[in-house]
């Protein structure tokens, strides 16, 4: 375990909570609400806790999205703008005969159309339903079909793509929007629909246990599954970005998620615009110069990433930054997959503080634990759970379940009742039910917990490798891996052994500069050795150009074994990148 890097008395430059501890003690729901307004009657609105409250109360001024093109365009919505254009798009909505709980689906890139689509669908009471615009047609048809679409909004050039040979086969799907000025027969045209509604809406009084998102996630097996949240799960995202990002009104704030996935819309629309952010949108893809000149440039103070990139950082070298002022940024966050420790120890050399990994799932809605502002950060610990939330490492015996003690691996478990924790999956309620036992919601990760109260990532529980008796995470291995200086990032699995019962094999990528060979496979396997012990150690490396990953940045371990031992390969719909 590499050195705790240290936090001063009182946290970071006004941390939100500078005494984390006493907070998980005093912690109450009914506390937490105060930093929502609420509708009349005990209604609740996602859409007017994100925007027009804050109209309402004189910030409409205020900048709430800062968007950057691909080329050199670039727009300031404030929140009035987003309050208007989010009206309008409800009434555009109910103006073709739409009616509250039909599911609007949004396939676009991160244009403003989107966020204007997901936060005026809310408004009119419907449920949304991002989808990644790098899907193909099956992938998107699929979760149009469990979603039951009734609307999509997207552009033409994805719809000609990658919808209309089997549009017709949707019979739930009543009208399709196309962003501009022009529509191909049987969609409708935003922009002039926009500019003939009204730029007025009574938003719809929700409840809090109204639906409002369908978030996809892909399983081992079967079709994706639709997480469902509610309304109320806006109470979530308003104090973990608080709590976690250190979202404050007024922070200039950049989540390079796409909403095509959870965290791209809990923590890259919703809670940040709660909170009274400016948010920056960046509609290009990765590019490191880019991404560099954006903090310079823009004065970016929180910012919340993924490992993938943050390794690939890592892998451009130092010098990349040498041009560039990071002196605005006050906090650093990372999700997706687990943060190798060795990330966490150079962003605090480069940046000046380090990146704080946090753990949570689709199904959570929110960040469950995490490493916060005033809390010392242990590089590769998820950190400690939030306030609010009560966190276990259990295993299941013929009794039930039963609490691990510190230091043991089991599974990570949550007591539930969160806001934003999910109701149901669409249309499969026994496997929803299947994820609560004895108390405890299950979310199929191993972990550990140290005597002083931090978690620590193993694996996903059918991830785990069991050699010669060992129990043994991959994200241990990977991240030894990442040690040497030749890895750029590494994928670990076990593959059976007649003696073993399974040995460890790791797939990496190298750094620039490096070529593979044998020298440099022996040289990798050894500083392994030496670093993780031969029992753990893996017997074998294979060089690869990429990994396979999700969108979201996930290495697909149960691709590579499954690849490996000739397996199906289950839902592949979120792979990005799949190149050997």
């Amino acid at each position: 375990m590499l050195e705790t890097i240290r936090k001063e008395s009182g946290g970071t430059r006004g941390a939100s909570l500078p005494d984390p501890e006493k907070t998980r003690k005093s912690f109450t729901w009914d506390a937490a609400a105060a930093l929502l307004d609420g509708l009349p009657g005990g209604a609740l609105n996602i859409a007017y806790e994100a925007v027009d409250r804050h109209v309402g109360a004189g910030h409409g001024p205020q900048v709430a999205i800062r968007w950057l093109g691909k080329g050199d365009a670039r727009e300031e919505i404030t929140y009035g703008d987003l309050a208007e254009r989010t009206s309008r798009f409800a009434n555009v909505l109910m103006a073709h005969g739409l009616a509250r709980g039909d599911s609007v689906f949004a396939l676009m890139g991160r244009v403003p159309d989107l966020y204007v689509a997901a936060l005026g669908t809310l408004k009119a009471g419907m449920i949304f339903t991002p989808l990644f615009s790098a899907f193909g047609p099956e992938p998107i048809r699929t979760r149009m079909e469990i979603g039951k679409a009734t609307v999509l909004v997207t552009t033409e050039t994805l719809y000609r793509r990658k919808i209309a040979a089997w549009r017709d086969q949707i019979p739930s799907l009543r009208l399709v929007l196309i962003v501009g000025a022009m529509a191909p027969e049987g969609c409708v045209a935003l922009d002039p629909a926009m500019a003939a509604a009204e730029p007025t809406f009574d938003i719809a009084l929700t409840t809090p246990e109204d639906p409002a998102l369908i978030h996809f996630t892909s399983g081992t097996t079967g079709k994706p599954k639709g997480a469902v949240h509610v309304h109320k799960a806006v109470l979530y995202h308003a104090i973990s970005g608080r709590y976690a990002l250190e979202l404050t009104p007024g922070t200039i704030y950049w989540c390079t998620a796409d909403p095509g996935w959870v965290t791209g819309t809990s923590y890259g629309i919703i809670s940040p615009l709660v909170n009274r952010v400016t948010m920056i949108v960046d509609e290009a893809d990765f590019d490191i110069d880019r991404w560099y000149a954006t903090i310079d440039r823009e004065k970016v103070e929180v910012w919340y990433s993924a490992p993938t990139a943050i390794r690939m950082m890592m892998r451009a070298g130092d010098a990349a930054t040498e041009f560039y002022d990071f002196s605005s940024l006050r906090f650093l966050a990372s999700v997706g997959e687990p943060l190798n420790p060795e990330a966490v120890v150079w962003s605090n050399r480069i940046f000046g503080m380090p990146f704080h990994d946090n753990w949570w799932q689709t199904e959570t809605g929110g960040i469950m634990i995490a490493n916060l502002a005033a809390q010392d950060v242990r590089p590769g610990s998820m950190g400690k759970p939030m306030p609010g939330i009560t966190a276990g490492i259990v295993e299941q015996t013929e009794t039930g379940m039963t609490e691990m003690g510190d230091g043991q691996i089991g599974e990570l478990a949550l007591r539930p009742g969160w806001p934003s924790m999910m109701r149901t999956y669409l249309n499969e309620q026994a496997r929803y039910d299947k994820c609560f036992v004895d108390g405890w919601y299950l979310s199929g990760d191993l972990a550990m917990r140290d005597g002083d109260g931090y978690y620590w990532f193993v694996g996903r529980a059918d991830d785990l490798i069991k050699s010669s008796g060992h129990l043994v995470g991959p994200f241990e291995v990977e991240s030894a891996l990442i040690e040497h200086e030749a890895v750029a990032e590494a994928g670990v699995i076990g593959v059976p052994d007649e003696t073993a019962g399974e040995v460890i094999k790791a797939y990496v990528t190298l750094n620039p500069g490096f070529t593979p060979g044998e020298d440099l496979e022996r040289a990798i396997r050894g500083h392994a050795r030496k670093k993780l012990g031969p029992a753990v150690a893996p017997r074998e490396i294979v060089f690869r150009n990429t990994l396979p990953k999700t969108r979201s940045g996930k290495i697909m371990r149960r691709l590579l074994k499954a690849r490996e031992l000739g397996l199906p390969e289950g839902d592949i719909s979120t792979l990005e990148t799949d190149e050997t």
